[in-house]
């Protein structure tokens, strides 16, 4: 599995310095440069060819809606993320219009970043792990599959949970006939912590039994088991 390969544009230098402390944070993600303007941020999106641009909308040599569009108008293979204090509807629909992977609003917290990127990593997995697409799977990969109304039958998530990365837990799941949550985060591509949030979902949901064992130092580890 390879690391999202992550390009900061922010002409506020402490706030991009705080973004890159996030990003050191998360696994397999790798920063590759940081943008202060946005005719740097085209010279580095153009060399560079990230995955993922962080973008925020105003700079003092433009709009980064503008970036947003010259991307699409490219053909650029690079997703957006909008890390922004704009609040104006028409900020978001302009935003909406040229495809962007989600919408941050400042001040930026770890953990609305945090679920963001994971949400466009499990994105990613499930592009690559396709062959051909059906309904199914396209409903399954655009947006509005993990927001879908209660009528629809589709179960509601709670916040922290995203429908993407739970199936790539349950898809793992067979694989052991007992998981822990720095295995299970090992397989994943995330980190301990996230990784147990999915499984004690699970053991909620009924899906999963849980236990405590002890280890040959006589550490207490919670063990998840799939119920058959």
């Amino acid at each position: 599995m390879m690391p999202v390969r992550l390009l900061i544009v922010e002409d506020d230098r402490k706030i991009a310095e705080i973004q890159r402390r996030f990003i050191e944070r998360m696994e397999m993600v790798e920063l590759c440069g940081i943008a202060h303007t946005l005719a740097d941020a085209r010279d580095q999106a153009d060399i560079l060819e990230p995955d993922l641009i962080l973008l925020d909308v105003y700079f003092p040599d433009g709009n980064g809606l503008d970036l947003l569009r010259e991307l699409r108008a490219a053909n650029s293979r690079s997703d957006v993320i909008l890390i922004t204090a704009a609040k104006e509807v028409d900020t978001l629909r302009d935003a909406l219009r040229g495809g962007v992977f989600d919408y941050i609003l400042k001040p930026l917290v770890f953990e609305r970043l945090h679920e963001a990127i994971e949400r466009y990593r499990s994105h990613l997995d499930k592009l690559s792990a396709l062959e051909q697409l059906g309904q199914s799977e396209v409903d399954a990969l655009l947006p509005r599959a993990t927001s879908a109304p209660a009528n629809t039958g589709r179960q509601r998530l709670p916040k922290g949970i995203d429908g993407l990365t739970l199936d790539k837990v349950r898809d793992l799941l067979p694989q052991r006939s007992r998981w822990n949550a720095e295995d299970m985060g090992a397989e994943m591509g995330a980190s301990r912590t996230t990784a147990r949030r999915y499984l004690e979902y699970l053991v909620g949901t009924g899906e999963l039994s849980a236990e405590v064992a002890y280890g040959s130092v006589g550490r207490p580890e919670r063990q998840y088991l799939p119920k058959a």
